[in-house]
């Protein structure tokens, strides 16, 4: 096993060369054992060969041979004493059986030279007693009867069978001796071969356990050390180094593990830098929060002062420079007159300003809930409101069947009121207005427009005319505060919609904004269906009425026409009115 310290390079055998050295090995004496069997069993079956087809037949037929030669001398003997033909029946039998033992037996002894002889030796001396005893008898008694055949019966006769029958029995104790040997070497090699095949399952079984023994020094060790050191990182204890134990593989596994701690602590101690931060932000927004809730109140003491202590001096300065026009207009001279209307004039447009400004910063804060709001309903008002500005213009006001969604209805009837007055306003010359609302539903809106024929709006224009206060005419080309289109905006927004100009449009201005669906209201048929028929102006309106047209919210305080010293259409009261005119200007 090799071992080093975190950051150090790995070294010493790898885990795939240790097991393949060792996979050789083993493989390499598993290979020469079986080799060694292979062989051992070939000499083993060699063996075995010779017991059964060789040893065997020649053990019997070597004891088959003694007894053919008996049988032989014994038929000779008795035919000498009979003479009788028929007793040489034995010995023709026996002479036979003596022929084919030995040819047999001569067939097996091609590698035994020495029972070869043997047999050899035993054949030529069977023959040799034939040829000396047994013809030379069978011949006398055939001719001279018994007596002469038993005259050549002797005893050196029967000592030349006596060797004849000892070379049989030292033929058989070869052949004996031939089987001993044989079965001796068969039974070693038996032997050998399962002493071969107990060293091949010794050798497999000391491989594995040297297997498991190195797996664990090298490998299981080294893991579970590992395991134990990534179980202590993953408590907490990310500045504990990883040791890089064992082979290489285990060492570089280590040393990743060790490089992903590292950077898991980086990360760490950046989000603990990041967490400080974003509470040093937290504590700087929480500041700006309360400087947020003091600048509000700050607001609302300011609106409550300019709604009320603002309005006050700004009224009685009003009220005053219109007695002075009043009472003594043509009294002086041309120049006094002119700026006592410029006075007049400038202290309307403040008060103007002021109750535009006011109904701008009331929107989403005082509030009353959202209900259900009729849109027809809320058109049959705004059609109310702009009657005046519509006659005046010879202008026709229609809508299509509009939804019902949630809102405040007030805000609702200030938003359309603005989009309708501010049609009657921007109209082309000696073309009378036409303004169309209409609805229609995409995905979980209601998209509303209002188109109208007037002079349009121009592409770079199209984010200005919703700022606050931004004007693209001049006051005297189109009165107004700049205000209408930010209110307008600032309703659509908060009652959770959105507004857009559509350029797409080649005549005229179409203004889209888009409402919440209420989940209660079913979709609706919008057809279009005018509610107020179409009308023109005569000769009876209002000259003045182009410049100064009547748009109206749905508030309390912004509900009355807006008239002065200067609208020939306010009478000739000494006392200012104190109302108010709600403009648009795009």
């Amino acid at each position: 096993m090799t071992t080093t310290r975190s950051g150090a390079r790995p070294f010493g055998w790898s885990l795939r060369r240790r097991v393949t050295a060792l996979c050789v090995v083993v493989g390499s004496v598993l290979a020469l054992l079986a080799v060694g069997e292979a062989l051992v069993a070939n000499a083993n079956r060699g063996h075995l060969d010779t017991l059964l087809t060789k040893t065997g037949p020649l053990r019997t037929d070597a004891e088959s041979l003694p007894t053919a030669l008996v049988n032989q001398e014994t038929a000779v003997r008795g035919y000498a004493v009979s003479g009788d033909r028929a007793d040489l029946g034995p010995y023709e039998n026996g002479l036979q059986q003596e022929g084919v033992l030995i040819a047999r037996m001569d067939a097996l002894l091609d590698d035994q030279p020495e029972i070869r002889r043997q047999l050899h030796v035993v054949r030529d001396q069977a023959a040799q007693w034939r040829t000396d005893v047994a013809l030379p008898i069978v011949n006398a008694t055939a001719s001279g009867g018994p007596t002469a055949g038993q005259a050549l019966v002797n005893e050196q006769g029967r000592q030349q069978f006596d060797t004849l029958r000892a070379s049989t029995e030292r033929l058989q104790d070869l052949v004996l001796d031939l089987r001993n040997e044989v079965a001796v070497k068969a039974r070693k090699t038996g032997n050998t071969l399962v002493l071969l095949l107990i060293l091949a399952a010794v050798v497999v079984i000391i491989a594995g356990v040297a297997l498991l023994v190195s797996l664990n020094r090298t490998v299981i060790g080294p893991v579970t050390r590992l395991a134990e050191q990534v179980r202590a990182v993953a408590q907490g204890d990310y500045q504990r180094d990883i040791e890089q134990t064992g082979p290489p593989e285990l060492a570089l596994l280590a040393a990743d593990v060790d490089a992903m701690r590292r950077k898991i602590a980086a990360d760490l101690d950046e989000v603990r830098e990041a967490r400080t931060r974003i509470e040093w932000v937290n504590s700087q927004l929480q500041k700006q929060a309360e400087e947020l809730v003091r600048s509000n109140r700050d607001l609302e003491q300011f609106a409550y002062v300019a709604s009320h202590d603002l309005q006050e001096p700004l009224r009685k300065v009003a009220s005053f420079c219109q007695l002075l026009q009043r009472r003594y207009a043509g009294q002086l001279d041309e120049r006094a007159d002119q700026y006592i209307a410029f006075a007049v004039d400038g202290a309307q447009r403040m008060q103007r300003l002021i109750n535009d400004l006011l109904a701008f910063s009331r929107i989403g804060r005082l509030t009353t809930g959202f209900v259900e709001v009729d849109l027809n309903q809320v058109m049959g008002d705004v059609a109310g409101q702009t009657e005046a500005a519509r006659q005046y213009a010879g202008g026709e006001l229609t809508w299509s069947e509009l939804p019902v969604v949630l809102g405040e209805e007030p805000l609702l009837t200030n938003l359309l009121a603005n989009l309708v007055s501010n049609s009657f306003k921007f109209r082309r010359p000696d073309v009378p207005p036409k303004v169309r609302i209409s609805a229609r539903r995409v995905d979980d809106e209601w998209e509303i427009s209002c188109e109208d024929n007037g002079i349009g709006i121009e592409a770079e224009f199209v984010d200005k005319i919703f700022v606050i206060f931004q004007r693209l005419h001049s006051k005297d080309a189109y009165p107004g505060t700049g205000i209408g289109l930010a209110i307008v905006k600032k309703i659509v927004e908060y009652h959770g919609g959105r507004i857009w100009v559509d350029l797409d449009v080649t005549e005229g201005t179409v203004i889209r904004f888009t409402l919440p669906v209420t989940v209660q209201a079913e979709p609706t048929e919008l057809a279009a269906a005018p509610a107020v028929p179409e009308q023109s102006g005569g000769p009876d309106e209002r000259p003045d009425a182009a410049a100064d047209p009547a748009g109206r919210r749905g508030s309390d305080e912004n509900s009355k026409n807006s008239s002065g010293p200067d609208d020939p259409a306010a009478g000739g009261s000494d006392e200012p009115k104190t109302g108010e005119m709600k403009e648009i200007v795009a």
